[in-house]
């Protein structure tokens, strides 16, 4: 009956243990997401600015060519052409980026990750002190209660034998 008490504690407790431990084992994956998730938004932003600053050169290049004399007015009208689409694919990507998707993934869940890891870490470790000072004490409680039983039953053995006359 001991053996069988003791053996399911053991099992309760190792799983928990184990939770636990998993728990505290993730936080640098976790953390890691989070500043990777926050430099991928900082590249992308700078990817927009990139882009807008290129494609201003790009068409003072082509403003250049086109109201130049000779033949590269034609060449000047076709980079013009040319940066016209690329300004709409500018304006594209920055309408995809920062007004769809991207912000609300980095505010719904990025933001509550990273102010939640803190939390979490010292909760975790929290409890993991109470359920060992709990396991301690159930254990205890436990084997108390086997022993009174096991005395109990010894008396009870003793007080049911018939007497020896």
């Amino acid at each position: 009956m001991e053996a069988v008490m003791e053996r399911e504690c053991s099992a309760l407790g190792g799983l928990f243990q184990t939770v636990i431990t998993d728990m505290k084992g993730s936080y640098p994956v976790w953390e890691d997401f989070i500043s990777k998730a926050g430099k991928l938004q900082a590249q992308l932003r700078t990817t927009v600015v990139a882009l807008a600053a290129f494609l201003d050169a790009f068409q003072k290049v082509a403003d250049l060519a086109t109201g130049s004399r000779g033949g590269t007015r034609d060449i000047g009208s076709a980079l013009t052409r040319m940066c016209m689409r690329h300004r709409s694919i500018e304006a594209k990507l920055r309408q995809r980026l920062f007004t769809n998707k991207l912000p609300v993934f980095v505010d719904s869940l990025i933001n509550p990750l990273q102010e939640q890891m803190e939390e979490w870490k010292r909760v975790a470790n929290t409890m993991d002190k109470d359920h060992a000072k709990e396991y301690k004490r159930a254990r205890q409680e436990i084997k108390k209660k086997s022993s009174d039983t096991l005395k109990l039953q010894k008396k009870a053995k003793k007080g049911l034998k018939p007497p020896l006359f």
